[in-house]
């Protein structure tokens, strides 16, 4: 008998009965709004639904019909919809309505433990212009969390407005395109390095990469403009946003509308306000939406411009949630694991070449790390904060995570851990969803391609002859983006130790490694052929539970603060790429 393939599974009698009962609640809730139900099919023309956004290409399955079309399961219910509207209801009365229960397909990393299929729960408001679409939005959000009887929830709200404006005034495309890429993956590292290298004005670059990094109440909508008007931006452009903090009662950093612009890294679509929902004690999002105003531009007769607005629950994380009334803790590929804001705060702490390093910076800041220095054979180790008092924030206590560098991203995204520091190359190869924030400047050391000294020459023969490189390394995802981005053939020789014996046996023609002094590559007559990047420690923490968790903001200031202050080489401390010390002087501002 055969199982289910990897990212599907069964779902038997008690659990389909819970899901039947959380799904019918969430359907009565859009229905007493006036929302009518709506069907897609499970497969749509590329074609048709590429337009809007960049999701279209999120799904492992594609297929050609007799017709000779290419097909694709759906990764997202909202651009089936959009679709539908613009070819069969185009003619419809608005605003429209609309809901929808139905499942869709993702990409995920093959060995990750995520599911690539699960059952969005959504709603899509079509015609309903600005702030009152807005409040709308968000009102029925609030009112599915109360009829499913969550005690713990937030929701977070951003506008992708601000910083979407700032890179249309830069006049720089490449910038432009750069900056939004690295937003979209969560990487606001290497969003100050691209800004650094840019040419344009101090007050642009500090208004790009603090924007993302902008968390709180009201207060955070302040900061914001400020920054806009530094940077030569008159027009208010947060004031979407403040008519929501009217409606919903000044909202401050722990009520349960708060404001937070690192969510800009959603779909290509969203044209305003941005949303998630927190809640159960889960650090992923129970649910996701946003306004998306250009996509039905023309689409109505007499009308030049639409506006939308749409929000989707996950079926499967609004069970994780609802199971916390229960006290089931299931360990779940759906969701990371739930954990309360009363347990200690869980750091990641990688062994190896990093760990003397991040020891250092954690002691510099305040945190006990006596146990760390000699934890035998301990994997968790009890601590807290020493200078809780003195720094006006008390992070309480602290457990630290000892792990492997390379297996840190998996346990902050699993939320094994709440935050963690490894080397940039763990952070690339893991591909996972984690916020970089702070490049710590230690543990620092060079990707590079090399290959036998006394073969110079071979591998571009055997190229030219073959059409392909044969290239060992233990970083395959760097190594195949390397070569891809340079337009090199390569077979990838995925190994995991004695990198260098490769081309020395003639089983590969050169290797992909790091070095930090070279003398593994002259000790074995190998020369660098190719310089691919630099790794330093990257501080990086689980996107929820920065917006969720007080104690998780309060350790990157003073982290933030730590690698800002320039120390002597033989320190041996933190000397980061691109530092704004805007960043580190705002505590309430760092997401």
């Amino acid at each position: 008998m055969k199982a289910t393939p990897w990212g599907f599974r069964d779902i038997l009698p008690e659990e389909a009965q819970v899901r039947e009962d959380i799904a019918d609640t969430v359907k009565a809730c859009f229905k007493r709004h006036g929302y009518l139900p709506i069907e897609t099919p499970l497969l749509e023309d590329k074609g048709s639904i590429t337009q809007g956004g960049r999701s279209a290409d999120d799904t492992p399955f594609k297929l050609f019909d007799d017709d000779g079309r290419l097909l694709v399961v759906r990764p997202d219910n909202t651009l089936s919809i959009v679709r539908l509207v613009s070819t069969r209801m185009h003619a419809a009365p608005l605003p429209l309505r609309l809901r929808y229960d139905a499942p869709v397909v993702r990409e995920q990393a093959r060995y990750a433990g995520a599911s690539r299929q699960f059952t969005q729960l959504g709603f899509e408001l079509i015609g309903e212009e600005g702030s009152s679409g807005d409040a709308e939005l968000v009102r029925m959000v609030v009112d599915t969390m109360q009829a499913l009887g969550i005690s713990s929830w937030r929701v977070v709200c951003g506008s992708v407005r601000p910083f979407l404006e700032l890179l249309s005034r830069c006049d720089d495309e490449e910038l432009a395109r750069e900056a939004l890429a690295r937003v979209h993956a969560n990487n606001l590292v290497d969003l100050d390095s691209v800004v650094c290298a840019a040419a344009i004005p101090d007050a642009m670059k500090r208004a790009i990469c603090e924007v993302p990094r902008t968390f709180g109440g009201v207060e955070a909508l302040d900061r914001i403009d400020d920054l806009l008007r530094e940077a030569g931006i008159e027009e208010q452009l947060t004031g979407e946003l403040r008519s929501l903090a009217r409606a919903y009662g000044e909202p401050s950093a722990d009520s349960s509308l708060t404001f937070d612009f690192s969510i800009l890294n959603s779909f290509d679509y969203y044209t305003g306000l941005v949303l998630k929902v927190y809640a159960g004690d889960l650090p992923d999002p129970v649910g996701s939406g946003g306004r998306y105003d250009a996509i039905f531009d023309g689409v109505f007769p007499g009308r030049e411009h639409t506006p939308a607005a749409g929000f989707a629950f996950s079926l499967e994380r609004l069970e994780s949630a609802c199971q916390a009334r229960s006290e089931q803790r299931d360990a779940s590929a759906d969701h990371a694991v739930a954990r309360t804001a009363q347990e200690p705060l869980r750091i990641a702490v990688p062994k190896g070449s990093l760990n003397a390093g991040t020891i250092e910076a954690l002691e510099a800041i305040g945190l006990d790390v006596s146990a760390l220095r000699d934890p035998g054979r301990h994997l968790i180790v009890s601590s807290r904060d020493e200078r809780g008092e003195a720094n006006g924030f008390d992070i309480g206590s602290v457990e630290f995570v000892i792990v492997r560098a390379s297996d840190a991203p998996a346990f902050v995204a699993g939320g094994g851990a709440d935050c963690g520091f490894c080397g940039r190359d763990s952070l690339i190869e893991a591909n996972l969803n984690l916020l970089e924030l702070l490049d710590m400047g230690y543990g620092s050391c060079r990707f590079i391609e090399a290959e036998p000294a006394d073969r110079a020459g071979q591998a571009e023969r055997v190229y030219a002859r073959r059409g392909c490189l044969r290239v060992a390394t233990k970083y395959p995802r760097i190594a195949a983006a390397w070569y891809e981005q340079r337009g090199i053939a390569a077979d990838i020789v995925s190994l995991h130790g004695n990198i260098e014996l490769g081309p020395i046996v003639g089983m590969t023609d050169r290797i992909v490694d790091i070095t930090a002094t070279g003398t593994t590559l002259r000790e074995n007559n190998l020369v660098i052929t190719g310089e691919i990047m630099e790794c330093t420690a990257r501080f990086f923490v689980n996107p929820g539970r920065a917006r969720l968790d007080a104690r998780v903001r309060e350790l990157t200031r003073r982290l933030a603060t730590f690698a800002g202050q320039l120390s002597s080489a033989a320190s041996g401390t933190v000397r980061p790429r691109c530092a704004w010390g805007s960043l580190a002087a705002r505590p309430s501002l760092l997401p």
